[in-house]
Protein backbone atom coordinates (compact mmCIF):
# COMPACT_ATOMS: atom_id res chain seq x y z
CA UNK A 1 0.00 0.00 0.00
CA UNK A 2 1.20 3.51 -0.66
CA UNK A 3 1.96 5.46 2.49
CA UNK A 4 1.40 9.14 3.06
CA UNK A 5 4.70 10.91 3.47
CA UNK A 6 5.46 14.35 4.84
CA UNK A 7 8.61 15.27 2.90
CA UNK A 8 10.02 18.79 3.09
CA UNK A 9 10.48 20.96 0.02
CA UNK A 10 11.26 24.62 -0.54
CA UNK A 11 8.45 26.83 -1.73
CA UNK A 12 7.94 30.49 -0.85
CA UNK A 13 5.47 33.02 -2.12
CA UNK A 14 5.58 36.73 -1.48
CA UNK A 15 2.78 37.90 0.82
CA UNK A 16 0.29 40.53 -0.25
CA UNK A 17 -2.80 42.21 1.07
CA UNK A 18 -5.97 40.85 -0.45
CA UNK A 19 -9.59 41.20 0.57
CA UNK A 20 -12.06 38.83 -1.08
CA UNK A 21 -15.66 37.85 -0.29
CA UNK A 22 -16.01 35.47 2.66
CA UNK A 23 -19.01 34.00 0.87
CA UNK A 24 -16.73 32.40 -1.77
CA UNK A 25 -14.66 29.57 -0.38
CA UNK A 26 -12.25 26.96 -1.66
CA UNK A 27 -12.41 23.34 -0.60
CA UNK A 28 -10.51 20.39 -1.99
CA UNK A 29 -12.30 17.81 -4.08
CA UNK A 30 -10.16 14.93 -5.29
CA UNK A 31 -6.98 17.05 -5.03
CA UNK A 32 -8.47 19.89 -7.10
CA UNK A 33 -9.47 23.23 -5.61
CA UNK A 34 -13.02 24.13 -6.50
CA UNK A 35 -15.15 27.14 -5.65
CA UNK A 36 -18.20 26.70 -3.49
CA UNK A 37 -20.66 29.52 -2.93
CA UNK A 38 -21.62 29.72 0.71
CA UNK A 39 -23.95 31.96 2.61
CA UNK A 40 -22.14 35.07 3.82
CA UNK A 41 -21.63 35.51 7.55
CA UNK A 42 -21.37 38.98 9.06
CA UNK A 43 -17.89 39.70 10.43
CA UNK A 44 -18.41 43.09 12.06
CA UNK A 45 -16.99 46.09 10.24
CA UNK A 46 -14.97 43.80 7.97
CA UNK A 47 -18.02 41.83 6.85
CA UNK A 48 -17.23 38.99 4.46
CA UNK A 49 -13.54 39.91 4.17
CA UNK A 50 -10.31 37.96 4.15
CA UNK A 51 -6.76 39.18 4.61
CA UNK A 52 -3.61 37.61 3.19
CA UNK A 53 -0.58 37.16 5.45
CA UNK A 54 2.59 35.83 3.80
CA UNK A 55 0.50 34.32 1.03
CA UNK A 56 -1.97 32.58 3.37
CA UNK A 57 -5.55 33.84 3.18
CA UNK A 58 -7.20 34.34 6.58
CA UNK A 59 -10.82 35.06 7.46
CA UNK A 60 -11.26 38.35 9.32
CA UNK A 61 -13.17 37.28 12.43
CA UNK A 62 -13.42 37.35 16.19
CA UNK A 63 -14.54 34.43 18.37
CA UNK A 64 -18.26 35.20 18.14
CA UNK A 65 -18.19 35.56 14.35
CA UNK A 66 -16.07 32.43 13.91
CA UNK A 67 -18.41 30.42 16.13
CA UNK A 68 -21.49 31.54 14.21
CA UNK A 69 -19.82 30.81 10.86
CA UNK A 70 -18.74 27.30 11.88
CA UNK A 71 -22.17 26.38 13.28
CA UNK A 72 -23.88 27.66 10.14
CA UNK A 73 -21.48 25.79 7.87
CA UNK A 74 -21.89 22.55 9.83
CA UNK A 75 -25.67 22.77 9.66
CA UNK A 76 -25.56 23.45 5.91
CA UNK A 77 -24.02 20.03 5.16
CA UNK A 78 -21.60 21.52 2.64
CA UNK A 79 -18.56 19.98 4.32
CA UNK A 80 -15.13 21.49 3.83
CA UNK A 81 -12.63 22.24 6.57
CA UNK A 82 -11.13 25.07 8.60
CA UNK A 83 -7.49 25.38 9.61
CA UNK A 84 -6.43 27.30 12.70
CA UNK A 85 -2.93 28.51 11.94
CA UNK A 86 -0.65 30.91 13.75
CA UNK A 87 2.99 31.78 13.18
CA UNK A 88 4.06 28.12 13.10
CA UNK A 89 1.51 27.36 10.39
CA UNK A 90 2.07 30.34 8.13
CA UNK A 91 5.88 29.97 8.31
CA UNK A 92 5.83 26.20 7.77
CA UNK A 93 3.63 26.76 4.72
CA UNK A 94 6.46 28.77 3.13
CA UNK A 95 8.57 25.59 2.93
CA UNK A 96 6.02 22.78 2.72
CA UNK A 97 3.94 22.55 -0.46
CA UNK A 98 1.49 20.05 1.05
CA UNK A 99 0.61 22.42 3.89
CA UNK A 100 0.36 25.40 1.54
CA UNK A 101 -2.08 23.41 -0.61
CA UNK A 102 -4.06 22.46 2.50
CA UNK A 103 -4.34 26.09 3.64
CA UNK A 104 -5.20 27.22 0.10
CA UNK A 105 -7.96 24.60 -0.08
CA UNK A 106 -9.56 25.42 3.29
CA UNK A 107 -13.07 26.82 3.60
CA UNK A 108 -11.57 29.14 6.21
CA UNK A 109 -8.19 29.81 7.81
CA UNK A 110 -8.46 31.37 11.25
CA UNK A 111 -5.70 33.27 13.06
CA UNK A 112 -4.72 30.98 15.94
CA UNK A 113 -1.92 33.27 17.00
CA UNK A 114 -1.75 36.84 18.26
CA UNK A 115 1.12 37.87 15.92
CA UNK A 116 -0.94 36.87 12.87
CA UNK A 117 -4.04 38.67 14.17
CA UNK A 118 -1.88 41.73 14.97
CA UNK A 119 -0.48 41.77 11.45
CA UNK A 120 -3.96 41.44 9.94
CA UNK A 121 -5.03 44.54 11.86
CA UNK A 122 -1.98 46.43 10.61
CA UNK A 123 -2.92 45.42 7.07
CA UNK A 124 -6.32 47.04 7.49
CA UNK A 125 -8.45 44.21 8.93
CA UNK A 126 -9.30 46.17 12.07
CA UNK A 127 -11.70 43.63 13.57
CA UNK A 128 -9.34 40.64 13.24
CA UNK A 129 -8.78 38.81 16.52
CA UNK A 130 -7.06 35.63 17.56
CA UNK A 131 -9.32 32.55 17.26
CA UNK A 132 -7.64 29.81 19.26
CA UNK A 133 -8.62 26.16 18.94
CA UNK A 134 -9.06 25.58 22.70
CA UNK A 135 -11.51 28.51 22.75
CA UNK A 136 -13.33 27.90 19.46
CA UNK A 137 -14.03 24.23 20.13
CA UNK A 138 -16.03 24.70 23.38
CA UNK A 139 -17.66 27.82 21.95
CA UNK A 140 -18.99 25.89 18.94
CA UNK A 141 -20.01 22.88 21.02
CA UNK A 142 -21.90 25.17 23.39
CA UNK A 143 -23.63 27.08 20.58
CA UNK A 144 -24.41 23.84 18.75
CA UNK A 145 -26.45 22.42 21.62
CA UNK A 146 -29.50 24.41 20.56
CA UNK A 147 -29.28 22.91 17.07
CA UNK A 148 -28.53 19.32 18.06
CA UNK A 149 -25.11 19.56 16.36
CA UNK A 150 -23.28 16.22 16.29
CA UNK A 151 -19.52 16.01 16.95
CA UNK A 152 -16.73 13.48 16.37
CA UNK A 153 -13.26 13.66 18.01
CA UNK A 154 -10.32 12.41 15.93
CA UNK A 155 -6.77 12.38 17.29
CA UNK A 156 -4.67 12.10 20.45
CA UNK A 157 -4.73 9.02 22.69
CA UNK A 158 -7.65 6.94 24.03
CA UNK A 159 -6.96 8.24 27.55
CA UNK A 160 -7.10 11.89 26.44
CA UNK A 161 -10.25 11.27 24.40
CA UNK A 162 -11.96 9.65 27.38
CA UNK A 163 -11.17 12.59 29.66
CA UNK A 164 -12.08 15.08 26.94
CA UNK A 165 -15.47 13.46 26.40
CA UNK A 166 -16.19 13.39 30.13
CA UNK A 167 -15.32 17.08 30.51
CA UNK A 168 -17.36 18.16 27.51
CA UNK A 169 -20.42 16.22 28.69
CA UNK A 170 -20.04 17.82 32.11
CA UNK A 171 -19.79 21.34 30.70
CA UNK A 172 -22.36 20.92 27.92
CA UNK A 173 -24.92 18.28 28.91
CA UNK A 174 -26.93 18.67 25.69
CA UNK A 175 -23.91 18.25 23.40
CA UNK A 176 -24.00 15.24 21.09
CA UNK A 177 -20.64 13.48 20.76
CA UNK A 178 -21.30 10.59 18.39
CA UNK A 179 -17.81 9.11 18.19
CA UNK A 180 -14.11 9.31 18.99
CA UNK A 181 -11.05 7.75 17.39
CA UNK A 182 -7.35 7.65 18.25
CA UNK A 183 -5.43 6.89 15.03
CA UNK A 184 -2.07 5.10 14.91
CA UNK A 185 0.97 7.33 15.47
CA UNK A 186 2.40 6.56 12.03
CA UNK A 187 1.62 7.46 8.41
CA UNK A 188 -1.69 5.96 7.30
CA UNK A 189 -2.17 3.96 4.13
CA UNK A 190 -4.66 5.06 1.49
CA UNK A 191 -7.04 2.30 2.53
CA UNK A 192 -6.79 3.25 6.21
CA UNK A 193 -7.56 6.88 5.43
CA UNK A 194 -10.62 5.89 3.39
CA UNK A 195 -11.86 3.59 6.17
CA UNK A 196 -11.44 6.32 8.78
CA UNK A 197 -13.26 8.89 6.65
CA UNK A 198 -16.08 6.42 6.00
CA UNK A 199 -16.42 5.67 9.71
CA UNK A 200 -16.58 9.36 10.62
CA UNK A 201 -19.14 10.10 7.90
CA UNK A 202 -21.30 7.09 8.77
CA UNK A 203 -21.42 8.20 12.43
CA UNK A 204 -23.70 11.05 11.38
CA UNK A 205 -21.31 13.66 12.74
CA UNK A 206 -21.66 17.18 11.35
CA UNK A 207 -18.29 18.32 12.71
CA UNK A 208 -15.13 16.28 13.19
CA UNK A 209 -12.62 17.93 15.49
CA UNK A 210 -9.09 16.94 14.44
CA UNK A 211 -6.32 16.99 17.02
CA UNK A 212 -3.30 15.67 15.14
CA UNK A 213 -1.16 18.81 15.31
CA UNK A 214 0.01 21.03 12.48
CA UNK A 215 0.84 20.24 9.68
CA UNK A 216 -0.45 16.67 9.93
CA UNK A 217 -4.05 17.58 10.77
CA UNK A 218 -4.35 20.21 8.04
CA UNK A 219 -2.96 17.89 5.36
CA UNK A 220 -5.23 15.07 6.55
CA UNK A 221 -8.29 17.34 6.26
CA UNK A 222 -7.17 18.49 2.79
CA UNK A 223 -6.84 14.91 1.55
CA UNK A 224 -10.11 13.68 3.05
CA UNK A 225 -12.51 16.65 2.89
CA UNK A 226 -14.48 15.34 -0.08
CA UNK A 227 -14.88 11.90 1.52
CA UNK A 228 -16.03 13.41 4.82
CA UNK A 229 -18.78 15.56 3.27
CA UNK A 230 -21.41 16.42 4.54
CA UNK A 231 -19.33 16.41 7.73
CA UNK A 232 -16.98 19.38 8.06
CA UNK A 233 -13.58 19.24 9.78
CA UNK A 234 -11.72 21.64 12.07
CA UNK A 235 -8.07 21.25 13.02
CA UNK A 236 -7.57 22.35 16.62
CA UNK A 237 -4.13 20.97 17.54
CA UNK A 238 -3.46 20.87 21.28
CA UNK A 239 -7.06 21.75 22.18
CA UNK A 240 -7.77 18.11 23.06
CA UNK A 241 -5.03 18.09 25.72
CA UNK A 242 -5.97 21.47 27.17
CA UNK A 243 -9.68 20.71 27.38
CA UNK A 244 -9.01 17.22 28.75
CA UNK A 245 -6.80 18.75 31.42
CA UNK A 246 -3.79 16.60 30.51
CA UNK A 247 -1.68 19.68 29.71
CA UNK A 248 -1.83 23.05 31.49
CA UNK A 249 -2.90 26.07 29.49
CA UNK A 250 -1.50 29.55 30.00
CA UNK A 251 -3.35 31.74 32.52
CA UNK A 252 -5.83 34.22 31.09
CA UNK A 253 -3.60 37.26 31.65
CA UNK A 254 -0.90 35.72 29.43
CA UNK A 255 -3.42 34.84 26.72
CA UNK A 256 -4.81 38.37 26.69
CA UNK A 257 -1.31 39.79 26.24
CA UNK A 258 -0.37 37.40 23.44
CA UNK A 259 2.08 35.47 25.64
CA UNK A 260 0.57 31.99 25.50
CA UNK A 261 3.51 30.88 23.35
CA UNK A 262 5.88 31.75 26.21
CA UNK A 263 3.90 29.56 28.61
CA UNK A 264 3.98 26.66 26.14
CA UNK A 265 7.75 27.01 25.65
CA UNK A 266 8.35 27.03 29.41
CA UNK A 267 6.12 23.95 29.78
CA UNK A 268 7.79 21.97 26.94
CA UNK A 269 11.17 23.64 26.24
CA UNK A 270 12.79 20.68 24.48
CA UNK A 271 9.92 20.12 22.07
CA UNK A 272 8.85 23.71 21.46
CA UNK A 273 11.87 25.91 22.24
CA UNK A 274 13.60 25.69 18.86
CA UNK A 275 10.29 25.67 16.97
CA UNK A 276 9.15 28.96 18.43
CA UNK A 277 12.58 30.57 18.18
CA UNK A 278 12.99 29.67 14.51
CA UNK A 279 9.44 30.29 13.29
CA UNK A 280 8.98 33.55 15.23
CA UNK A 281 12.26 34.89 13.84
CA UNK A 282 11.37 33.92 10.28
CA UNK A 283 7.90 35.41 10.67
CA UNK A 284 9.40 38.78 11.60
CA UNK A 285 11.84 38.66 8.68
CA UNK A 286 9.10 37.77 6.17
CA UNK A 287 6.35 39.96 7.63
CA UNK A 288 8.38 43.18 7.70
CA UNK A 289 8.61 43.61 3.89
CA UNK A 290 4.87 42.92 3.49
CA UNK A 291 4.03 45.54 6.10
CA UNK A 292 6.44 48.03 4.50
CA UNK A 293 4.86 47.52 1.08
CA UNK A 294 1.39 47.99 2.56
CA UNK A 295 2.36 51.17 4.39
CA UNK A 296 4.10 52.52 1.28
CA UNK A 297 0.94 51.97 -0.80
CA UNK A 298 -1.10 53.70 1.89
CA UNK A 299 1.27 56.68 1.88
CA UNK A 300 1.08 56.95 -1.92
CA UNK A 301 -2.73 56.85 -1.84
CA UNK A 302 -2.86 59.55 0.82
CA UNK A 303 -0.35 61.67 -1.11
CA UNK A 304 -2.32 61.26 -4.34
CA UNK A 305 -5.59 62.15 -2.65
CA UNK A 306 -4.03 65.25 -1.13
CA UNK A 307 -2.67 66.45 -4.49
CA UNK A 308 -6.01 65.86 -6.21
CA UNK A 309 -7.79 68.11 -3.71
CA UNK A 310 -5.44 71.01 -4.40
Amino acid sequence: MARRGYGDARQARRGRLAVVPFGISRVDSGRRGVLLKTQAVTMGADANHRCTVLGVEYVVADMAAATAAVVERALSGQGGYASLAGVHGVVTAQHRPQLRSALDGAWANLADGEPVAWMMRRLGAKTARRVAGPDLMPSVIDAGQAHGLRHFMFGSTPEVLERLGANLHGWYPQAKIVGTMSPPFRPLTDDEEREIADQIRSSGAQIVWVGLGLPKQDEWMWRNASQLTPCMALGVGAAFDFLAGTKPRAPMWMRRRGLEWLHRVSSEPRRLGWRYASTNSEFIVRATPQLMRHWSRQALRISGATRSRR
